[in-house]
């Protein structure tokens, strides 16, 4: 504060002469992914993306943020996606691909964040997949909040079809705060997460049709231009960075969303209103060859 002479008064600081400190903007995305830090050790080809989100208020996400980043924002809003996919020809390099991971879907929720370096990544609520032994790897690797779950797809017509629904096994990690409503999907009523029952058995359907309209935009590069995920592992906030060709982004209609994954991380109204944006990789795609380096701390210890 200072003292205005002329008046007597006390007044606040002049703006244009005392800014407030901000956060460091974050560098922009690339569309092409950088070089890794090191050398690869993951290799997979992932394929048939179905990108779904939603705008969410920043504060919604910044509990679930690991420690020394902040929400990552586009047009003064946070982002929350559910995004399916098949992942094969997984390998640990320079091994080959892993016999019996063979091929399967991932469907995750996910959020975006930055650190202070300006590295901005995706940070995941939840990740569901079905072959155990890789939902294990990845949990004792990266410390991702991976759940057991019996999924699938089919493609017909030009349509796509996601269905997963969670195993009722034990839980490969502790990090989650809320529990998922088996409530069908039409309640207006959102119920608090400490109201719903356990998030084991939350199951999802998602069915899409990708068009043959490319999009690229700041929007769809803010969105899927991650090379990077951030994740608390032993108490200390890593970040890991991957590589692969730009993405082959189209257009495309969400036909029918049934979906208990985004309360289970909770985000209970999203799913019982249209998405935000919806896009997907063409379904006559190969895929995209993805690799990770390994990762590294992004915080000191604590």
């Amino acid at each position: 504060m200072c003292l205005a002479r002329h008046t007597g008064r006390v007044t606040a600081p002049d703006p244009a002469q005392h800014p407030t400190p901000q956060p460091a903007p974050a560098p922009a995305l690339p569309n092409a992914a950088p070089p890794l830090p090191g050398r690869a050790v993951i290799r997979q080809r992932w394929n048939h993306f179905v990108f779904l989100h939603w705008r969410v208020d920043p504060s919604r996400i910044a509990p679930l943020r690991p420690a020394g980043t902040r929400p990552d924002t586009f047009d003064g809003s946070a982002w929350v996606g559910l995004i399916p996919f098949v992942l094969s020809e997984h390998a640990f390099l320079p091994l080959p691909p892993v016999p019996g991971f063979g091929t399967f879907v991932e469907i995750n929720v996910r959020t975006y964040a930055v650190d202070a370096a300006g590295n901005r990544s995706v940070v995941f609520c939840s990740l569901d997949a079905e072959p155990l032994p890789s939902v294990m790897a990845a949990q004792a690797l990266f410390g991702l909040p991976y759940r057991w779950a019996r999924a699938g797809q089919r493609i017909i017509d030009g349509t796509i079809e996601y269905r997963s629904r969670r195993r009722r096994g034990p839980r490969f990690d502790s990090r989650m705060r809320a529990l998922a409503s088996d409530a069908p999907l039409t309640s207006q009523t959102p119920r608090a997460p400490d109201s719903v029952p356990d998030a084991r058995g939350a199951s999802t359907r998602i069915l899409a049709r990708p068009s043959h309209h490319p999009v690229d935009t700041e929007l769809s590069r803010f969105l899927t231009d991650r090379w990077g995920f951030h994740e608390t592992r032993r108490g200390r906030t890593i970040y890991a960075r991957n590589r692969h060709e730009p993405w082959p982004l189209v257009e495309a209609e969400l036909l029918a969303l049934d979906d208990g994954l985004l309360a289970a991380a909770g985000f209970p109204e999203l799913a019982s209103r249209a998405p935000d944006s919806v896009l997907a990789t063409p379904l006559d795609h190969p895929g995209l060859l993805t690799e990770f380096a390994a990762a590294r701390p992004a915080t000191p210890p604590q």
